[in-house]
């Protein structure tokens, strides 16, 4: 099978250009509902994961899985409803939730409510991980300033190995792959970490 580019260049442009109009587009909508571009993850925003699995020693505390539904309406009655929540592991007893920064008490208070609701969870494996803004911002800072340095990076070798105007033209494929990629992750919701 042959593909003739060259012949259907129009065709191959308009899908680019449609492509990237689809994913600003879906990045503009990202960016109103997270302040972001993509979905960004607890690293680059800041806030608190709790990971909770059920006690299964308790009787009939495990014979369900875990209703995201319920755990929406503890999230909502404690004023996290915009909150990251997950049914994790084969026999989904495991819960995983992000959300904004908690103190030691909010923690106490949303681990009771969810307690009662859901059941009792085993002390045992619950993890809590809080990521502070500054650290967050440090990644994002340095995120940026190693992607950056990396596309300056190609654009000085591709120049010295061949010539300026190719490696201008490689950085321009390189960032429209990236956008297109990114386009992707906004439209799915995926979280960017």
């Amino acid at each position: 099978m042959k593909l003739n580019v060259i012949k259907q260049r129009r065709l191959w442009w308009t899908i680019s250009v449609v492509v990237i109009l689809a994913c600003a587009i879906a990045m503009a909508i990202s960016f109103a509902r997270f302040n972001a571009p993509l979905r960004p993850s607890l690293d680059f925003v800041g806030g608190t994961r709790l990971q909770l699995e059920l006690d299964c020693s308790v009787p009939g505390n495990c014979d369900q899985p875990i209703d995201i539904a319920e755990v929406r309406e503890v999230m909502n009655a404690q004023g996290l409803g915009n909150s990251s929540i997950q049914v994790v592991g084969q026999q989904k007893h495991t819960l995983s939730v992000r959300t904004k920064a908690l103190d030691v008490e909010q923690r106490t208070q949303l681990q009771s409510a969810l307690s009662k609701a859901i059941g009792r969870f085993d002390p045992q494996s619950i993890q809590i991980d809080t990521i502070g803004p500054t650290i967050s911002q440090e990644l994002l800072t340095s995120g940026l300033l190693a992607l950056i340095v990396s596309f300056f990076g190609i654009i000085v070798y591709l120049s010295v190995r061949f010539q300026f105007d190719y490696a201008l033209f490689a950085i321009v494929a390189l960032f429209h792959d990236a956008f297109i990629t990114a386009g992707v992750f906004a439209v799915l919701g995926l979280v960017a970490s």
